[in-house]
């Protein structure tokens, strides 16, 4: 599932014509981008969750989905945050495990990693990332594997987790609700893995950051 519903309020005025997952960067989408690395790591089924101009998503990507690709849409009548918008699509994700990406970052995580990957008795699995200059304290800590709520050392989360419905069992469809809070509460009980990427990363976020990022490619072989 690749969520693609937020208004991306920080990224205006852009935002204000068209939804953040249609940024272009490098010469792509940011939703492009997925669909294609997603694409070439094995994946065949994407449900993507729409709300905030979502339309034009549609308009982009209906019958223009990486080949072997199969994309649902997931609409909402207004954005009902990370954990709201799994519940409504819980129809569409089927009963096994799947791979959660945010649309709005960019890196080079090498999605077949999480392809078959297996939870056992823990609900989700998360990539963590060294905390970026705009989020110092970072999300969560990390230790041995296993994801936590301790002071020190934190990291931030990537965008990418492994995740089971059973997380947001408690959430009614068509409710807000956000993910951190129900993996914080996890996390106490044990019941949260991770990893730690510490490749570049870049959460979308800002004018800033895009122009951050855009400027970095240029330089790229």
């Amino acid at each position: 599932m690749i969520l693609a519903a937020g208004r991306g309020e920080r990224l205006r005025p852009f935002t204000d014509i068209a939804p953040k997952p249609l940024v272009e960067v490098g010469g792509e989408t940011l939703l492009g981008r997925h669909l294609a690395r997603l694409a070439r790591a094995g994946f065949r089924h994407a449900v993507i969750n729409i709300s905030h101009l979502g339309e034009q998503i549609v308009q982009r990507f209906s019958g223009r989905a990486p080949q072997g690709m199969r994309i649902v849409w997931s609409r909402e009548a207004e954005p009902l945050e990370t954990a709201g918008g799994i519940a409504q699509a819980r129809e569409l994700l089927g009963d096994e495990p799947f791979l959660l990406v945010n649309a709005d970052i960019w890196c080079d995580f090498d999605f077949s990693k999480l392809k078959n990957f297996q939870l056992e008795k823990r609900l989700s699995h998360l990539v963590l990332v060294p905390n970026p200059l705009w989020h110092p304290k970072g999300d969560f800590s990390l230790e041995r594997g296993v994801v936590g709520n301790a002071p020190s050392p934190r990291y931030t989360y990537a965008g990418i987790s492994v995740l089971s419905l059973r997380l947001v069992a408690g959430v009614a469809a068509g409710s807000k609700a956000r993910l951190a809070p129900l993996w914080r509460a996890a996390a106490e009980r044990g019941e949260v893995g991770g990893e730690l990427y510490e490749e570049y990363w870049n959460d979308v976020g800002t004018p800033e950051r895009l122009s951050g990022l855009a400027a970095r490619l240029e330089k790229k072989p």
